[in-house]
């Protein structure tokens, strides 16, 4: 099973409905809400909790549906 992100649906959630979907990282464990995407470096632009901004690929991050939303 593929444990990443639906790349597409996240970031029609994100521009489109103005949502802010909950990632983690896979590498560090962090938690990022999203903010936008860029589409052609398949990167997403993320808030973290400390409020820092960071951009992750596609394949290193995963929906963490036990995150509330922001």
């Amino acid at each position: 099973m593929d444990s990443t992100i639906n790349y597409d649906k996240v970031c029609y959630r994100t521009e489109q409905q103005d949502e802010s979907v909950a990632l983690r990282n896979l590498k560090t464990g962090q938690i990022g809400y999203t903010f936008g995407c860029t589409l052609a470096g398949e990167t997403i632009q993320v808030r973290l909790a400390n409020g820092e901004l960071d951009s992750w690929s596609r394949d290193e991050c995963t929906e963490d549906l036990s995150e509330p939303k922001p």
